[in-house]
């Protein structure tokens, strides 16, 4: 096991802070999720304003360095960024390996990815963040080698030569995606003729929307309390009651859960990923309700589904999970504002509660702008018909001389699906 010490730079300076508290107890969590870590301890760190060269004051670097030998520490996770030079200076003068806030949430992707498209996926963000870091960092890529000066000048620093490389190792992986992403438009295309309606579940990371997935759709998806535990999408199909007693079939997607400072890698790479996000009906935002910065944790959800190029149209629905968390005062509170809102809905995955009213909201929504036709079909339409009576939009059925009379209620989506049969 290493030996691991989380350090949270509060910084005073920043834009936007979040509560110090909170922000180092989940950059615990994140070091807790990386097997073969042993956190030995972690602490806030108040910064007035950062160094170029060392993030910290010379008199801070003392004490840390002093408290790092004493517990025997052999990696430090900075809550934050830190520059290349900042990690080089550090690890000269603290004699440890330093991982910043970017470079663990890669670390922990790169342990979790279980499909193909999700470890290649990966590569390409840490080769992307690898490049940025090629600033003269480490003094051997300063060093020129290579070339006799006789064309071209002196010869190829090791810099360039290790740019170029990732460079082509990012060009290959591309290339290799883009073989996936076609296989999964195939996938979709297949979907898209039986098709059902989208609902994808997003929120922030640890909020229980695996739990609440495994409940609406008697899934096993991995349920953990650990951050990140289910990295790759999952879908499976799920019925919504309706008002007449009928059910609607839909899709439901598990998401990876988002984070605050999500590497800008990280959102980039995972948007294949998340295009049954882009390409849903109706989006369940999952919040954990029990939590202290569940404001700032939608608001971080909602900044990485506009950066997505989520359509702003698509419906979203609310869903304060946990509720079995909360303490009394608390409660009565979510319940007042959920009652006064028709897009909040308050549940606890964990023991089902609120789950009826979501479901049956979910259902009115994709609902939502129906219309009631009449429609006519041959006895060899079997095909047709059948199709119909899944999607549950058939009203009334009376049978013809030359085939059927069906009264249907439905999307303009369903027809659209249904005039493609």
């Amino acid at each position: 096991m290493t030996r691991a010490w989380v350090i949270h730079p509060d910084i005073k300076t920043a834009e936007r802070r979040r509560l110090p508290e909170f922000a180092l107890g989940e950059a615990v969590a994140l070091a807790a999720a990386l097997p073969g870590l042993e956190v030995i301890g972690s602490e806030i760190t108040p910064l007035p304003k950062t160094r170029a060269g060392t993030l910290f004051g010379t008199g801070k670097i003392e004490e840390l360095k002093q408290r790092l030998k004493d517990e025997e520490i052999e990696l430090v996770l900075i809550d934050g960024p830190v520059t290349p030079v900042q990690q080089r200076n550090l690890e000269r003068e603290w004699k440890v390996k330093i991982l910043d806030r970017t470079g663990l949430i890669l670390e922990i992707f790169s342990d979790r990815a279980a499909t193909r498209e999700g470890v290649l996926q990966v590569e390409l963000a840490a080769l992307s963040y690898q490049r940025t870091r090629l600033v003269r960092a480490w003094t051997h890529l300063e060093r020129q080698r290579g070339g006799l000066g006789f064309v071209g000048g002196p010869g190829e620093t090791q810099i360039e030569a290790d740019r170029r490389a990732i460079d082509e190792a990012i060009t290959r992986i591309r290339r290799q995606l883009e073989k996936t992403v076609k296989t999964r438009e195939l996938h979709r295309a297949a979907r898209a003729k039986v098709p059902y309606p989208v609902v994808a579940l997003v929120g922030y990371t640890n909020a229980g929307k695996s739990t609440l997935f495994n409940r609406l759709t008697g899934a096993e998806v991995l349920v953990k309390d650990m951050l990140f535990a289910t990295l790759d999408p999952t879908m499976r199909s799920v019925e919504l009651p309706l008002d007449n007693g009928g059910a609607l079939e839909i899709i439901m997607s598990d998401t990876v859960g988002f984070i605050s400072d999500l590497p800008t890698q990280l959102v980039a790479a995972f948007r294949a990923t998340l295009e049954e996000v882009l390409s849903a009906d109706l989006i369940l935002h999952v919040r954990d309700i029990s939590h202290p910065e569940t404001e700032n944790q939608a608001r971080d959800v909602r900044a990485i589904m506009a950066d997505l190029g989520v359509d702003p149209e698509v419906p979203v629905l609310e869903v304060w999970n946990k509720l079995d968390r909360l303490a009394p005062d608390a409660l009565e509170t979510a319940r007042n504002k959920a009652e006064r809102d028709e897009a909040i809905f308050l549940t606890s995955a964990l023991d089902g509660s609120g789950l009826d009213d979501l479901l049956a909201r979910a259902a009115a929504h994709l609902r939502a702008g129906s219309t009631t036709e009449e429609i006519t079909l041959d006895f060899s339409d079997g095909r047709a018909r059948a199709w119909l009576f899944g999607q549950e939009v058939v009203d009334h059925e009376e049978q013809t001389e030359d085939g059927f009379k069906l009264t249907v209620t439905w999307t303009a989506t369903q027809k659209g699906q249904f005039e493609k049969l």
